[in-house]
């Protein structure tokens, strides 16, 4: 035989597919916690995206993609009037609850929002219930929505613990794409080898770029990427449902699958990885662990790295607002991983540009004393010429072991400190938080506060009335978790 000629013998999945598989359509959740924090995680998910309805920026991408279009039985998009199919529901719902950079996060090797993943999850529970509903049959309850929460989270958040695909140039929104169709093809009734197919659809798609996220080209594309991906993966799993064919090499394929195309270079010199690291390292069983773990933005509408930062400079604030402009410099002590990402000076062209600034982050608190999402418009920034000011005095260092204990499973800190030096030779202490109200150290503290955010969310879209029957059934764990999915949906609709 020719040494050209390739053998066509179709290979078995790939492992990493396989235990995908296997864990979504196997796996009891057992662990109370897991659901507890899914309950918390829905209604914070769902309030950011009603929150993010005040934005025009945001609104003018919902919708139809031909305006009129109705959908029968179709998926509701919350906070307005849309039923859309639940490709297109689960974009506008991913691109919601992304658009303010308010929703939970997931720090590793790899970063990431898993509870984008609710878009999809979400679009296509509620469409198969009004199908239900429509041919006499029960509906989900919204237990099965927060049983693919937690999957999504884990397949999500494992695969990035130890798996940077930031540093080959890829955005973390692959993971959201990968994750949303395990659990939405298993959600349509999907099997092992159609949970298989849908995944492999998923990674062989072609994957974003982080061109989007990081200076000079940072915009609003990051708030409606994951989004997208969710979208993306409904597509994938209705197509597997419908028939399509995987792709069962699509990682291990030698020159053509996602390991030697997408997986096998550094961003830095583009040199190949030595071969066994062009492999995903997963050395976790997957399980609820991600969802147990997961941190909630819970003050502040801020990328995470950065969360612990305006926290500093709140309590910075009170010392320094009657003399910013008597301050020499502002030293920020962080970890890696918020320098690689969000440290950044010259010109800010965008909203979505000012959210990956830990200067600009740190700037606006300290001056006013809070930071909300109206801080990052254009006019806001216009008007205070004082964040510039202050940006253009701050060092950025690193702290070894806070970029060390950042990575350590038993601590997953994302600590900051901030210390301002002032003209006459004074200077604050240096002022240093290392776990996020939102982390799972600070939950007794955190959730009631996260409790109210979402209350105050509510009350952008809906009547008082509306907002506390809302508020009075989600608090309800054991009523919410039978609630029929698309009753529940009901309430958010807007006629």
């Amino acid at each position: 035989m020719s040494a050209n000629v390739e053998m066509n013998d179709r290979p078995a999945p790939d492992q990493v597919l396989v235990d995908i598989a296997k864990y979504v359509c196997s796996f009891e959740i057992k662990s109370d916690e897991a659901y507890d924090t899914a309950r918390n995680c829905l209604i914070d998910t769902l309030g950011c995206g009603l929150l993010a309805l005040r934005f025009p920026e945001c609104t003018k991408h919902l919708g139809p993609i031909v305006p009129g279009t109705t959908v029968r039985n179709g998926a509701r998009v919350p906070g307005t009037s849309h039923e859309l199919d639940p490709v297109k529901a689960a974009w506008d719902i991913g691109a919601m609850v992304r658009w303010l950079d308010y929703n939970d996060t997931w720090l590793a090797a790899e970063w990431g929002h898993p509870s984008d993943n609710l878009g999809g999850i979400l679009a296509v529970a509620d469409y198969l219930s009004r199908c239900r509903v429509a041919e006499g049959k029960p509906a989900l309850p919204l237990r099965d929505v927060l049983t693919a929460m937690i999957k999504a989270h884990e397949i999500q958040g494992v695969l990035a613990l130890e798996n940077s695909f930031n540093r080959v140039g890829l955005d973390h929104v692959v993971l959201v794409k990968v994750a949303s169709a395990a659990v939405v093809t298993r959600l349509l009734g999907g099997t092992e080898a159609q949970v298989i197919d849908a995944v492999s659809q998923a990674f062989v798609d072609g994957q974003s770029l982080r061109t989007y996220r990081h200076a000079p080209n940072a915009g609003s594309r990051k708030s409606w990427a994951a989004g997208d991906a969710t979208s993306r993966a409904v597509r994938l799993s209705l197509m597997t449902m419908a028939g399509e064919m995987g792709i069962p090499g699509v990682l291990t394929a030698p020159q053509w699958g996602f390991y030697d195309v997408l997986f096998s270079k550094t961003n830095k010199d583009q040199k190949l990885k030595p071969e066994a690291e062009r492999r995903f390292a997963l050395n976790q069983p997957y399980a609820s662990y991600v969802m147990e773990n997961i941190l909630f933005k819970i003050s502040f509408p801020a990328e995470f790295h950065s969360q612990t930062a305006c926290e500093c400079a709140v309590r910075l604030h009170p010392q320094v607002k009657d003399r910013l402009q008597d301050i020499k410099k502002i030293v920020i002590t962080t970890h890696e991983s918020a320098i690689r990402i969000i440290s950044k000076v010259g010109p800010l062209a965008n909203p979505a540009d000012r959210d990956h600034c830990i200067q600009y982050m740190v700037a606006v608190p300290l001056a006013f004393g809070d930071l909300v999402a109206e801080n990052y418009e254009d006019s806001f920034h216009a008007a205070h010429p004082i964040i510039d000011e202050l940006r253009n005095k701050m060092e950025v260092v690193e702290e070894p072991r806070y970029s060390r204990e950042y990575l350590e499973a038993d601590k997953r800190s994302i600590a900051n400190a901030i210390q301002v030096f002032f003209n006459d030779g004074s200077s604050t202490g240096q002022v240093a938080v290392e776990y996020p109200i939102g982390h799972r150290r600070r939950r007794a503290e955190g959730i009631p506060v996260l409790e109210q955010k979402f209350l105050n969310n509510l009350r952008t879209r809906f009547p008082e009335a509306r907002c506390q029957q809302i508020m009075a059934l989600c608090l309800d764990k054991q009523k919410l978790e039978s609630t029929a999915v698309n009753e529940f949906m009901e309430m958010f609709v807007i006629n």
